[in-house]
């Protein structure tokens, strides 16, 4: 009796989309049928298009067999994309045309047309170019035909082991026509990738990517958020941060600031995430800038996110506080990036922080701030989660996080959209309190897990030469609360008038 030859696992092959490359571990199980389902407009075309060129590119002949768009439309998309069609082979089984001279109409509908002639021509096609990547679009059209599930099913098994048998990976589109809950093409395939996309009440559409199934693959579950803008698809897979980790000093920097660091204990600790919350106008904005400055001036490439306020208006505000940061955006050790948050999806800016830190070796990372964040998208779920992932995986690459949380109020009871301190190692609140006619700023930290910090409450002072703090309000009391009263002679910082008018957020 002949012994039984072991078959070598075949390699990956790639998509021709890097982020579901990474989902998938690194690509798809060749010679393979998957399936690629979602809505119209979802992206499946342009998903079956990216793979296939990346099949040129890497030198294996494609065809895609058309039977629900016409090849001048195919043609259409590509070019919207940039993208040559003359790279691989483009067949419209049903057309004016026809493949098979048997056919004298002159227009050929797939209700016209039997479900055997219609298998036979595609099986034919894949004879005469042989190619090592396929797409066939789309499953409705063959539903249609076969008129009753048991025979559509037979069909899509016939052709699944036919394939299996010209060593090539096929991708079926299929449009979500079938009824709700029909899962038999799944359990068909060796993979299924459903595509999605979300419509709010403001802002784009959202789209998402989910593998349903993936036979022999250890893969990232869950939905991944993805854009589909000229130049094709873009996944952002779903971050896990204990998958990131990286060896850091943990020794405090300074924050250019002597009061500042006396009262963090030392400075900003690599692999933490200070919060800084306050009123509007009080000086968190400015105190991000400030820290920033200070870590630019040692050589550190930073990232700075900006939501709220443009791009001109900070750098404007800024310079004339003495914290001048455009040298530092000119030589590209500083990224300033103002963000539309909503036309963002969580997923792409937690992607765009990865890129930051991981290509561009950023060290210190500011979001100003959480409030657009997290509530100017309003129909996406789980964000805080999301937050919570992303601080853990910047603490573990041993990046200093600045956070900007704005409060609603000035004086007496002031409150926050979302209590976000929980997830936070380091919290600096800011407050204002009157002395003789005079609204002036407190400082103090009320939570440090990375070092002993002072328990006192500060004066803070913004002035031409930047930041100033002095020292502790002990004769006041009730300043958190927003009611002080004075008790003794404590010396106040001399006001600046250098820079009157101007405030930070």
């Amino acid at each position: 009796m002949p012994e039984k030859t072991t078959q070598a696992v075949p390699a990956r092959i790639p998509t021709g989309i890097e982020g579901v490359d990474d989902i998938l571990g690194g690509g798809l199980t060749p010679h393979r049928m998957y399936l690629i389902e979602g809505a119209p407009g979802a992206g499946k075309t342009t998903l079956a298009l990216q793979f296939l060129l990346k099949g040129a590119e890497v030198g294996e002949p494609g065809l895609y067999v058309t039977l629900s768009e016409t090849k001048e439309e195919l043609v259409a998309v590509a070019e919207s994309h940039g993208w040559d069609t003359k790279r691989f082979t483009i067949i419209e089984l049903l057309s004016d045309e026809g493949l098979d001279p048997r056919y004298e109409q002159t227009v050929l509908h797939p209700a016209e047309v039997e479900l055997g002639e219609t298998v036979r021509d595609v099986i034919a096609q894949v004879d005469e170019v042989k190619p090592a990547r396929l797409v066939f679009d789309s499953l409705s059209e063959l539903r249609m035909l076969s008129q009753n599930p048991l025979r559509y099913r037979r069909q899509i098994l016939a052709l699944k082991r036919y394939f299996a048998t010209r060593a090539c990976t096929v991708m079926l589109l299929d449009d979500n026509t079938s009824e709700p809950g029909d899962l038999q093409l799944h359990s068909i395939a060796h993979g299924v990738l459903c595509l999605d996309n979300l419509v709010h009440d403001y802002g784009g559409e959202r789209r998402r990517l989910r593998i349903a199934k993936m036979r022999g693959i250890k893969f990232r579950e869950g939905f991944h958020d993805m854009t589909l803008n000229t130049g094709g698809i873009e996944v952002y897979p779903r971050l896990i941060a204990s998958e990131h980790h990286a060896d850091f000093s943990a020794k405090p920097l300074s924050t250019g600031t002597a009061g500042l660091d006396a009262l963090l204990g030392g400075g900003l600790v690599p692999g933490t995430n200070t919060l800084i919350v306050g009123p509007s106008g009080v000086g968190k904005t400015t105190t991000v800038t400030s820290c920033l400055l200070a870590a630019l001036e040692r050589g550190e490439p930073c990232v700075y996110y900006l939501f709220d306020e443009t791009r001109t208006t900070l750098l404007r505000r800024s310079t004339s506080l003495g914290i001048d940061l455009r040298p530092h955006l000119d030589s590209g050790l500083l990224n300033l990036r103002q963000v539309d948050p909503a036309e963002i999806s969580p997923g792409e800016f937690t992607s765009s922080v990865r890129q930051s830190v991981e290509q561009g070796n950023a060290r210190y990372v500011a979001i100003d701030s959480l409030n657009a964040y997290l509530q100017a998208m309003p129909g996406e779920r789980y964000l805080l989660l999301q937050m919570h992932e992303l601080l853990t995986y910047l603490n573990q690459r041993g990046v200093i996080t600045m956070l900007v949380l704005g409060q609603h109020g000035i004086i007496g009871e002031i409150q926050s959209d979302v209590d976000i301190s929980y997830l936070s190692d380091v919290v600096l609140l800011f407050r204002y309190f009157e002395r003789q006619g005079e609204v002036l700023t407190a400082l103090t930290a009320v939570k440090s897990r990375a070092s002993g910090h002072e328990r006192s409450i500060r004066q803070f002072q913004l002035g031409a030469g930047g930041l100033n703090v002095g020292e502790a309000l002990r004769d006041f009391e009730g300043i958190l609360s927003g009611l002080p009263s004075y008790k003794g002679g404590t010396a106040m910082l001399v006001p600046d008038t250098s820079h009157a008018g101007s405030s930070g957020n």
